[in-house]
C-alpha cells in the first residue's frame, strides 16, 4: 500500500473512532495509537497529521459543504464512514497545498478509501459528492479569476 494511501487509511480510522464516540475521545491518542498499530514506521506520519488537524480545525465548513453537496441524503444519515471519507476529501479539495494533492487525486484516493472501507455503493456516493464539490470549486475559481474563494491570498509583509 503506497504511504499516502496507508496515511489515509489511518485518518480515516481514526475520524471514524472519534465520530463513533461523539467526538468525545481523545483523537491525538487514537491517531498516534493507530500509527502505531497499523503504520509503524511510514515514511510520512506529518502527512496524517496535516489532514487529521485540517479536518478538525475546519470541520464546521467541511460539513457544511457535505450537506450542501449532497441534497438527497441528510448529513446525519450518512454512514459513518462514508462521512469521514469524504471529511478528508473536501479537507483536501478545500485545503490542502494542490501541488502537493491535486484535485483528482484527493477524489480518487478518497473513492478507493470509500470501496475499501464503506458499503457496496459507497464509492459512487463519494464519487458524486466530491464531483460536486470540485465543479462548484471550479466555478467559482473561474468566476474570482482563478483565485480560491476559501483560502486568503498571503498576506504581504511590511
Amino acid at each position: 500500500m503506497a504511504t499516502r494511501h496507508l496515511a489515509r487509511s489511518v485518518v480515516l480510522q481514526s475520524l471514524y473512532e472519534w465520530d463513533f464516540s461523539g467526538r468525545t475521545g481523545d483523537l491525538v491518542a487514537t491517531v498516534q495509537r493507530n500509527i502505531d498499530e497499523f503504520a509503524p514506521g511510514i515514511n510520512e506520519p506529518e502527512f496524517v497529521w496535516k489532514i487529521v488537524n485540517g479536518v478538525v480545525q475546519h470541520l464546521s465548513e467541511i460539513d457544511a459543504v457535505i450537506s450542501a453537496s449532497a441534497v438527497e441524503w441528510p448529513f446525519d444519515q450518512i454512514a459513518l464512514v462514508d462521512r469521514n471519507v469524504l471529511r478528508i476529501g473536501v479537507y483536501e479539495l478545500m485545503f490542502a497545498d494542490h501541488e502537493e494533492v491535486p484535485h483528482k487525486v484527493a477524489i480518487n484516493e478518497a473513492i478507493e478509501l470509500a470501496k475499501n472501507y464503506g458499503g457496496v455503493n459507497s464509492g459512487k456516493f463519494v464519487n458524486g459528492v466530491l464531483g460536486t464539490v470540485y465543479k462548484q470549486l471550479e466555478q467559482v475559481s473561474a468566476e474570482s479569476g482563478g483565485a480560491s474563494p476559501l483560502v486568503p491570498p498571503p498576506q504581504s509583509e511590511n
